[in-house]
């Protein structure tokens, strides 16, 4: 464990010395100079408010299954044991219509998509195939496939080596499945999601030192300076793995940590995009209502992040549906909106997809609770910016919100759309397995051509 020292040492009421440290789990320096790195990023360009010079992706997982046919693909000729209680509203594109529940989409129609046809779903309660488009399978977590960020860092790399390419904003929660920001799979390690709610911010926890005192960087360069000469004279310290580096360039720069740091925006664009709490929604053990994640995402793709995860809201819905709906609905309305009308403001639109969907639908019949059971025979999707053809909806369920029936489209459609955005063709990208044996990123390898 590497240990930093901050401004000052403190004394306790035991009469020991505390230091005040910024925590480095298992980190080794090489022989990489910290200059070097610092003068790497002050020659960086900014990209605040231009196009970023680089694709991402914002994957917002829906966790426990949203309910389609309250959402998107409301049932009203159906009998009122399926279509509930809630009203479709117009759009800002003729024809098109949602949930009365989500006034401010229904406002940008003409900057997002819908499907209403999606399919591919096993009845499973996991992040696993929102992230990957692969379900829990044989060969454990996403079948052992890597997630969509891990398979963008191991083809793309990082923009910048002081700014993780993938980083996860899912909380924990109690069903792991629930939580999980997109595995690396056979990738290993070396390209897993870097989370600043989970262990590995922890090891990197600033203990006593302020935001302000990490951005100094005189003061910083002193610390590392000092901390070299003791270090350098280490064996331990002398081998430098993939995971090492990648902390030493995050801790080196305080670019991530400016990125983090919500504080640094204007109180109104806060406040447009809602606040929200860490805490899981309704008390249940799901994502929370965080709308500062979806800005949190857009200054992270800003600052250099090709990929960005987070969960929101609890929609395991077997009961309440009806009750509970209507503030989860608005908070996600809210946040959503906020962030794809703010990426079309700085002209972020042509490189930042969006994508926000669930594991898989709910039973068009309304249970005797007054809730919706799960139901993988077909699900919904929003799709935003990445410069894809939007304002229009794809496929359509039949009459009950059964099945598909026009335009089905695959989960893996999705993904090879959204890595069709981010420049990588799937029909001949692949990346080589444990074994050695080049494995493609999904199986459906066309795009969604209404999209591109």
């Amino acid at each position: 464990m590497l240990n930093l020292l901050g401004s000052k040492p403190s004394r306790h009421c035991d009469g020991h010395h505390r230091r005040h440290f910024l925590k480095i789990g298992g980190l080794a320096l090489g022989g990489l100079s910290l200059p070097q790195v610092l003068q790497a990023q002050e020659s960086s360009p900014a990209t605040r408010g231009k196009p970023l010079g680089h694709k991402a992706v914002i994957m917002i997982y829906l966790s426990g299954g949203p309910s389609h046919q309250d959402m998107y693909d409301l049932k009203m000729d159906a009998p009122v044991e399926i279509r509930g209680s809630f009203k479709p509203i117009s759009t800002n594109v003729p024809g098109i219509e949602i949930c009365e529940h989500m006034p401010r989409l229904a406002k940008i129609m003409d900057k997002v998509a819908i499907i209403r046809s999606l399919y591919g779903c096993p009845d499973q309660h996991a992040s696993d195939l929102c992230l990957s488009g692969f379900p829990i399978g044989p060969k454990g977590r996403q079948d052992n496939h890597p997630s969509l960020g891990s398979a963008v860092s191991r083809l793309q790399g990082p923009v910048d080596p002081s700014v993780p390419p993938f980083v996860g904003l899912t909380i924990k929660t109690g069903h792991a499945p629930y939580s999980n920001p997109g595995m690396p799979g056979f990738l290993g390690t070396a390209h897993t999601a870097f989370q600043p709610e989970g262990q590995g911010m922890a090891d990197m926890r600033l203990n006593g030192v302020t935001l302000d005192q990490l951005r100094n960087r005189q003061a910083l360069l002193a610390s590392f300076d000092q901390f070299r000469r003791h270090v350098d004279r280490q064996e331990v310290y002398r081998s430098v793995d993939a995971l090492s580096q990648k902390a030493f360039d995050v801790l080196t720069s305080s670019r991530l940590v400016e990125a983090l740091d919500l504080e640094k925006e204007d109180p109104q664009t806060r406040d447009r995009y809602g606040r929200g709490s860490a805490s899981s929604a309704f008390g249940e053990d799901a994502g929370p209502h965080w709308m500062d994640q979806f800005l949190m995402a857009r200054r992270l793709v800003e600052t250099g992040v090709r990929c960005v995860t987070l969960s929101f809201g609890s929609w395991d819905r077997h009961g309440q549906n009806f009750e509970r709906l209507p503030e989860q609905l608005a908070k996600f309305d809210q946040g959503i909106t906020a962030l794809v009308e703010d990426l079309h403001l700085r002209g972020l639109d042509q490189d930042v997809s969006v994508v926000a969907w669930g594991e898989f639908g709910r039973t068009p019949r309304i249970n005797p609770g007054g809730g919706r059971d799960h139901w993988p025979q077909a699900s919904c999707c929003l799709l935003a910016g990445g410069g894809m053809r939007v304002g229009q909806v794809i496929g359509s369920t039949n009459r009950l919100g059964e099945v598909p029936q026009d335009r089905p489209i695959h989960y893996q459609e999705v993904f090879a759309t959204l890595y069709n955005r981010m420049g990588i063709d799937v029909g001949n990208a692949t990346i080589l397995d444990q074994a050695g044996r080049p494995q493609y990123l999904v199986d459906y390898r066309d795009p969604i051509r209404e999209l591109i």
